[in-house]
């Protein structure tokens, strides 16, 4: 696997790339924002936030709008905050400095089964009432969403979505109407290696209902965890799925 560290320190990308280079990964270099900007045929990108030239969130972000590259972030910043954040705008990972070399190739090898290998599609209850698919695409009331080009479709709007956001959507939009555990949904999502804390799951719901224009659209079931219903707005059903 070919990885591309971006890194302005010496003294911790040396000892990274002489360590992932002994676990048999390829490692290229960035030293700035820029730098990494540049470089486009990488398998995996580790992402320092603290870059002399930009903040590392925009880096990410940047990255992420252009390609679906595995992305894990590296920083100092601990915080539940910067963590969301980072998970937000794209990255796939979050690992906070010091790490150690044993972590840190878990984690790649934990990003590299879960974005290689996507989890299959929820099954469907008999007695549910499924949305119509139609190869790819799935299409719920006025929501359309395209698994092969990962494009979202609301009122023939276009809906941008964040990687996880729109993972998250499929996930729930599997099975409209039946309540996915917030248990299943990190699982599905982040998989079951995940580390990270599970209050990044309310950031993204919230992302995804903030640009669905509609609260409605992801119900929260106390206790449990989420459901997809179509909101009474939209179908004029008290807001079941058709």
């Amino acid at each position: 696997m070919r990885i591309l560290l971006v890194e302005d320190d010496d003294t911790i990308a040396g000892p990274l790339i002489d360590g992932l280079d002994r676990y048999g990964f390829a490692v290229e270099r960035a030293r700035t924002g820029r730098e990494a900007l540049a470089w486009t045929d990488v398998e995996m990108v580790l992402l320092d936030l603290g870059l002399p030239d930009a903040d590392g969130i925009d880096i990410c972000q940047r990255i992420r709008a252009r390609s679906a590259v595995p992305i894990i972030m590296l920083t100092a910043r601990g915080t539940e905050v910067d963590r969301i954040v980072g998970l937000e705008v794209g990255a796939d990972d979050y690992l906070s400095k010091p790490f150690s070399l044993r972590e840190l190739v878990a984690r790649i090898r934990a990003v590299t089964r879960r974005t290689r290998f996507p989890a299959d599609p929820l099954p469907v209850p008999v007695h549910a009432e499924a949305p119509a698919v139609d190869g790819s695409t799935i299409r719920i009331d006025d929501l359309v969403i395209d698994r092969r080009t990962r494009r979202v479709h609301l009122r023939g709007r276009e809906v941008v979505l964040a990687l996880k956001e729109f993972d998250l959507l499929v996930a729930l939009a599997d099975d409209p109407g039946a309540v996915r555990t917030r248990e299943r949904l990190m699982e599905t999502v982040w998989d079951e290696h995940y580390y990270g804390s599970t209050k990044t799951l309310d950031f993204h719901v919230a992302a995804l209902r903030r640009k669905l224009a509609d609260p409605g659209w992801v119900q929260t079931v106390r206790g449990v965890g989420f459901r997809l219903v179509i909101p009474a707005v939209s179908s004029g059903v008290g807001g079941q799925p058709r």
